[in-house]
């Protein structure tokens, strides 16, 4: 995986963004909240390396401070979305019959709603928090992964191997457990990995539309700030949406080293 070039640098931008994550409070040298000082500074000014917003908080503090929120509701939707794709497909394909027809029509059905839109009208009608943005974003993501495990688990659940564990007296719990998902990890670390990158998307937009956590500082929340002075200080706008693309632009990078690294045929996960 470490081969490729891009491969790298989307690894080596994704633990600094973390470890600049981890050590916001300190990396971040100011509160990113607390304004007062002189509005629209530009970049390079004298304690302000990105510059200030209209408010005179600094670009560079509110930066580094979004990227928590970003990596939290990436990485804690992604988990959930894993967890409840891999036992939805686990039991799909393994059982098959009325279960696997019942499961699977509706992961159809989350799956042809729009992942947006749905995440916006709920985040409007019931109001906006990280805990929120995480279980809707986490409920519009699972279908996918569901319907990838299960099309591997119906394939291994004949195998030689499982039914040496049937014949050994282990239980259905057990062989899914032990036998057949360590055997189909790789598509759901690369689709995990993928996920990741499509609720930081999904996040970014929300806050875009005003729908953010006011009380926390995200990057969306900044770029729907920023509007206005898109001419005039245009660092208000780029800093925050460079992070943006970035960021996701390393997941995807990632996902695709993954998928190549841990499939040897060459088939994409997606």
């Amino acid at each position: 995986m470490l081969r490729r070039p891009g491969s790298r640098l989307a690894l080596a931008w994704l633990v600094l963004l973390l470890a600049t994550a981890i050590l916001a409070p300190w990396v971040g040298r100011v509160d990113p909240l607390s304004g007062g000082g002189d509005a629209l500074l530009p970049p390079l000014s004298s304690g302000h390396w990105l510059g200030t917003d209209d408010l005179g908080r600094d670009v560079w503090a509110r930066v580094v401070h979004g990227s928590r929120i970003s990596l939290i509701v990436g990485v804690a939707s992604a988990l959930l979305a894993v967890a409840v794709g891999v036992v939805v497909g686990a039991l799909a394909g393994y059982f098959g019959g009325l279960l696997d027809a019942v499961l699977m029509r509706t992961a159809e059905f989350f799956q042809t709603l729009p992942r947006f839109v749905v995440a916006l009208i709920v985040i409007a009608l019931y109001g906006t928090s990280v805990a929120k943005m995480v279980m809707v974003i986490a409920a519009l993501s699972w279908p996918q992964l569901a319907r990838v495990v299960r099309a591997s688990v119906a394939s291994l659940r004949q195998s030689q191997f499982v039914e040496a564990a049937r014949v050994a007296g282990m239980g259905h719990g057990g062989i899914i457990l032990r036998e057949i998902l360590p055997n189909v990890a790789a598509p759901i670390i690369v689709l995990g990995s993928l996920d990741i990158a499509m609720a930081i998307l999904i996040e970014a937009s929300l806050s875009f539309f005003g729908l953010g956590d006011p009380n926390l500082v995200s990057w969306g929340t900044m770029l729907n700030e920023a509007q206005q002075y898109l001419r005039d200080a245009w660092w208000t706008s780029v800093f925050p949406g460079l992070a943006i693309a970035l960021t996701v632009l390393g997941f995807n990078l990632l996902g695709d080293a993954l998928n190549d690294a841990l499939n040897p045929r060459g088939e994409s996960f997606r």
